[in-house]
This record gives C-alpha cells, structure tokens and sequence, in this order.
C-alpha cells in the first residue's frame, strides 16, 4: 500500500533533501521518525531533491507498507517527533502506480531577493545592493519558455539523463518596495538550475549581459558561460502539481 505524505521544512541546517554519508538531511530524519513509529524500516522517495539550505513549503513523498494506516493520527505522531524546523501537512493513502516524482506534472520554485538591508528577510532572501532592471530581466524569464534543453543551468557532472525541461512560467514581480520573488514552473528542473538561472537573469538585470546574450547562453549549452549560482537560503520549492 502506498502512502503520499506532503510536508514542509526550512533546509537552513541540513545538507539537502537526499539521505547523505556524513550530514543530516530531511528524507533521513523522515525515514528515521517513519520507521520508529511503524516499527519497520521505511524508505520514502521525495517528488525531488533539494540542494543543501534549500528549503520547502511544499514537498510531496511516498513510502510503502503492507497495512491500512490512520493518516491523520501518523501525520500527528510524525510532528510529535520529527525536529521543529520539519513539518508534515498529511498522510494520506494513493494508488500504487502513482509515484511522488516521476507522477509529478509540474513543480514550481519561488527565489527571493531584497534590496534593502532587513533583519528578518536575511535567512529567506537574498539580499542585493546594486540595481536591477526587473523589466529586463522579465524579458529575459519570458526567453526561458521558448527552448527545452537547459544544460547551460546544470550543475556540471550532474547524473542525469536528459537536459530537457519544460518551462511553463518564468517571472519576476515586486512583493512589496525592495523586495522581489522570481517564480518559476517546469516539468522537471535539473540540479542547480533554478540558482543558475536566477544568478544569469541577475547579469541581465545589471547590464552585463544583453537578451542576445542570454539566447546565446541556452543555446551554448555551457554551464560556465551562464551567471554564477546563487546563495540557496533565498529558494523555495512551493508546489508539486499530480
């Protein structure tokens, strides 16, 4: 029987979402609460794997096991134990063909920058201080829809068959003065492609790359041509669609 649990965690301390040799990561301390409450070793699969201090607002996973359970009492005991900065929204029962990553039909991320000097945006935004043409750097998003492969935004030697995604929105918009939220959606994303991607709109955004330019970046497919990677406390994975 195979079980969706949907969750949340701010990633400040672990070393991402994937299970690691030497560092703590959500899906180890949610395998670990799991498999003390059923009393059997679970492993659960994440719809994806966040970077290290990538956090989460919304995260989907699935786990299996031979017996009906109470979703919403597991769901409880699971807060009761995991740490403050994991929690879980629900447990809830699907079909044994759906798959909490390879079902998934579109994921979007939300990437913060700040302007402004601000005490309490500095562990969730990134905080920037020379200026951005937000309306260029729109009309740079907009170019992201229009190609597949984006092998220019993934981390190199990254294990991964396909550098094809596909992007279905791209866009900057102002959340308050200063304060900035990049959005995008994609079928899937590669490793580090949505900080590569922010860090090259950033280029744009400053007059060192023109929209020629970022064209030319896609097209080249060459990780170091496109703009640096930028600081993962500021990103958000936000939404995982089925």
């Amino acid at each position: 029987m195979r079980y969706f649990i949907t969750l949340s965690y701010d990633g400040g301390r672990f070393h991402g979402w994937q299970v690691q040799p030497n560092g703590i990561s959500v899906q180890g301390e949610l395998q670990r609460a799991l498999s003390l409450l059923l009393r059997e070793e679970i492993q659960v699969t994440g719809a994806g794997r966040t970077d290290a201090g990538v956090h989460a607002s919304m995260m989907v996973a699935h786990f299996d096991v031979d017996r009906d359970l109470d979703g919403q009492q597991l769901a409880y005991k699971l807060n009761r134990l995991l740490p403050h900065d994991i929690a879980v929204q629900r447990v809830e029962r699907v079909g044994d063909d759906l798959h909490a990553r390879f079902s998934a039909t579109r994921r979007t991320y939300y990437y913060y920058i700040h302007t402004r000097k601000d005490p309490f945006l500095r562990h969730y935004s990134c905080e920037l201080h020379y200026p951005l043409d937000f309306a260029r750097m729109n009309e740079a998003a907009a170019i992201l829809t229009e190609y597949e492969d984006f092998g220019a935004f993934c981390k190199s030697h990254a294990d991964v068959k396909t550098m094809l995604c596909h992007v279905t929105k791209a866009e900057w918009t102002e959340t308050a003065p200063g304060q900035w939220r990049f959005e995008i959606s994609a079928n899937r994303f590669l490793r580090n492609m949505v900080r590569a991607v922010v860090g090259t709109l950033v280029e744009v955004g400053r007059g060192r790359m023109t929209l020629d330019d970022f064209r030319k970046v896609i097209e080249g497919k060459r990780r170091t041509e496109a703009g640096e990677s930028m600081p993962a406390n500021a990103l958000f994975l936000v939404d995982i669609r089925y």
